[in-house]
């Protein structure tokens, strides 16, 4: 009996301990689901849905690296002072760049809602003349060159003038700007309208940018503002205003934009022409014009005089390589030819070398000059691109 108690006792204890081991035994958690990015494709490739949300988003943008060489007034040389015996000479023109753009997209029941943001960082030198130390090559700064937001056709934000955007800038060169066709930074109010048929249109409020000028004291104890050239942003509550109308259809497209600078009281239209000649070639041309009643150029009409007149086309030699060409001019007799040759080493990486001439109708007028401040009537140069795109 005592035998029997004895096996009974030593089993329970058994059981005990085992129990007790059992509680404090350490439960390994199951791991939790990995969550991964999801594939959007609603607005094209490179989005994905910010995990949580039904928030499109896609980050892009390129590196570029420019070398240019020749005169100063066609964008493409550069002065400098030697710092050794102080002589005036040529030297190259230099600008490395970093452009980070965000684009996203979420549709909601008054329509998508998007954004678009730019940022660009530069360092290099200048492509006129150097300060007292030289043409140093610093950092330049950073910019912020869009950040609009837009549900369905109302667009608010940091955005380019409607006037160009709308309308096409002036071909695939580098240089479209040697006769200028527009403002280009402004805070806007648009609304875009599609019609579905190859009919849109546009109207903007805008601010236009600049400096606004300086503050001085007249002879009777007055105050007014002694604006220059590049007073372009408003100065009461009257925006400028752009409208514009566009007809596309597979031969290409119309384009009509007028503007009214509410600063100077000033209006300027253009009209443009797209030809899409053949599967290889394609042809615009843009013509200008706009009142110089007040000021010589404002904020949409700073080409010289009263019209001026843009052209040019790019042909594709195959899917790698094209050449690009625009020719301008303007009343006051300023002329540009832009040409280059664009080639896609490897796909995001692309290579151009480009060739700008540049004539001043007015040089040696101070108050009249071609815009590019070139340092003689007559300037030709050269620009080689290198640009990564992502």
């Amino acid at each position: 009996m005592n035998i029997k108690s004895l096996l009974l006792g030593s089993a329970a204890a058994l059981i005990a301990v085992s129990g007790a081991r059992a509680a404090d035994a350490v439960v390994v958690a199951e791991p939790e689901p990995a969550e991964y990015v999801k594939i959007c494709d609603v607005y094209g490739s490179g989005y994905f849905y910010i995990p949580g949300t039904e928030t499109c988003l896609r980050i892009g943008g390129f590196v570029r690296y420019d070398i240019g060489v020749g005169d100063v007034g066609s964008f493409d040389g550069s002065r400098a002072i030697d710092q050794m015996n102080g002589k005036d000479q040529g030297t190259w023109y230099k600008n490395t760049r970093f452009t980070l753009k965000t684009w996203t997209g979420q549709e909601t029941e008054l329509g998508t809602l998007k954004t678009y943001t730019e940022t660009r960082f530069n360092f290099g030198n200048s492509n006129g003349y150097g300060d007292e130390f030289g043409n140093d090559a610093v950092n330049k700064g950073v910019t912020l060159n869009f950040a609009w937001i837009q549900l369905g056709g109302l667009r608010v934000g940091k955005d380019e003038s409607a006037f160009d955007t709308f309308i096409g800038y002036a071909g695939n060169v580098i240089q479209d700007t040697l006769v200028p066709y527009g403002g280009f930074d402004t805070n806007v109010v648009q609304y875009y309208f599609d019609a579905g048929n190859g009919f849109s249109a546009v109207v903007s409020l805008e601010e236009g940018s600049g400096d606004a000028g300086a503050a001085v004291l007249d002879g009777a104890g007055n105050y007014f503002f002694n604006a220059t050239s590049g007073n372009d942003t408003i100065d009461s509550y009257v925006p400028h205003v752009v409208g514009g109308v566009k007809y596309t259809q597979g031969w290409g497209d119309i384009i009509a934009v007028g503007a009214y600078d509410s600063t100077w009281e000033e209006w300027a239209g253009k009209v443009r022409l797209d030809v899409n000649a053949t599967n290889e070639l394609s042809l615009f041309i843009m013509a200008g014009y706009g009142t110089d009643d007040n000021i010589d150029r404002n904020f949409y009409k700073q080409w010289g005089g009263n019209w001026a007149v843009w052209g040019g086309g790019t042909y594709k030699f195959n899917e790698k390589t094209s050449f690009n060409l625009q020719a301008s001019a303007d009343d006051d007799k300023n002329y540009g030819v832009a040409a280059n040759v664009a080639y896609d080493i490897v796909p995001g990486l692309t290579v151009t070398a480009e060739v700008d001439y540049d004539h001043d109708g007015k040089f040696g007028d101070v108050d009249n000059r071609n815009w590019t401040n070139g340092d003689k009537k007559n300037s030709v140069g050269g620009l080689l691109r290198f640009q990564r795109s992502f």
